[in-house]
């Protein structure tokens, strides 16, 4: 699409679509929406058809009481983001928002998001992948103690970092470039521990992430080998509108679409080059991010603050 498509829509208000990624969880996400809007009660109420008790309690219960302090174990977490921000969509429809989508984006687990926006695939079959894959990651997890740490502050002193605080066969790698001065590292625990003792040497910031392990390293090889197979079994549709990658930071072509969600799990988020092309890319569109949190308006306003985003966590 691109520019062309933007000057076309200029008079319709063209919307630029935002879904956030694993972090965005918490306890009540959705609920607001779910009590005011019948279209996001029914994206609920399907959702928890769909899982039954695979999850131990209904998606819905988790989301909105957390009653097991289930929220952020990732083969919850992704389920749950998934169809809050696929709920939150419908309900703002139902509720006015205006334009047509002109093209896309999610932070990691978001870009299932918005593959199914984009008529990739059906709600069901995306709620169905978005769980396997927290199941595989979850699992690659628990097999090999790792964790990310990130790192703020000049980007190119955070990758002399990463090469410098990796020693021998240890796992570190650059994992997510969420924003200029905001890098996430990830690999082996003694790494990242290392990370957090030479930062101040770099001239950096590094904060420890409570997560389940490295998420976009190697130690995830076996979940991408998993969701290989899980893609396999889906039916992929032509995006109908552009979806921006996270493993290229461009659109996507709509015959690697697989591929790249494969790559997607042991390689970088490059969310930064992303946002950055895409601001560059769409004139005259209005932003918007879907629930649940704020986060990717937060990074939005450090990586270009002439763009606006308007985020959807509760109803206005």
């Amino acid at each position: 699409m691109g520019k062309q498509c933007v000057e076309n829509l200029e008079m319709s208000h063209g919307l630029i679509i935002l879904c956030p990624g694993q972090g965005a969880q918490k306890a009540g996400m959705g609920k607001a929406w779910h009590d005011v809007s019948p279209a996001a009660r029914t994206i609920f109420e399907e959702a928890d058809a769909i899982l039954g008790d695979t999850l131990g309690s209904p998606l819905s219960e988790i989301c909105f009481t957390d009653p097991d302090d289930q929220i952020n174990q990732t083969n919850v977490s992704q389920p749950a983001i998934y169809t809050c921000g696929v709920a939150s969509w419908h309900a703002l429809r139902e509720q006015g928002l205006e334009g047509d989508i002109v093209a896309t984006a999610g932070l990691s687990l978001g870009e299932y998001t918005a593959l199914h926006l984009a008529g990739v695939f059906s709600f069901a079959d995306g709620l169905r992948l978005v769980a396997k894959r927290g199941e595989l990651m979850q699992e690659a997890a628990q097999a090999n103690p790792s964790t990310m740490v990130a790192v703020t502050g000049d980007d190119e002193a955070a990758l002399a970092l990463c090469e410098s605080a990796r020693e021998g066969d240890e796992v570190l790698v650059a994992a997510n470039f969420n924003a200029p001065g905001q890098i996430v590292l990830s690999g082996s625990v003694t790494a990242c521990d290392r990370v957090a003792v030479l930062a101040s040497e770099k001239g950096v910031r590094a904060t420890p992430l409570s997560v389940a392990g490295a998420f976009h390293s190697p130690f995830m090889n076996p979940a991408a080998e998993g969701m290989r197979e899980a893609l396999a079994e889906v039916s992929f549709q032509t995006p109908n509108i552009d979806v921006w990658s996270n493993v290229t930071a461009s659109i996507h072509a709509p015959d690697t679409i697989v591929e790249c969600l494969v790559q997607q799990i042991t390689g970088p988020v490059r969310w930064a080059q992303a946002c950055t092309a895409m601001a560059s890319q769409y004139d005259g569109c209005n932003w918007h991010e879907l629930a649940p949190s704020s986060v990717l308006r937060g990074l939005m306003r450090r990586i270009d603050r002439d763009v606006k985003v308007e985020s959807h966590d509760e109803p206005k």
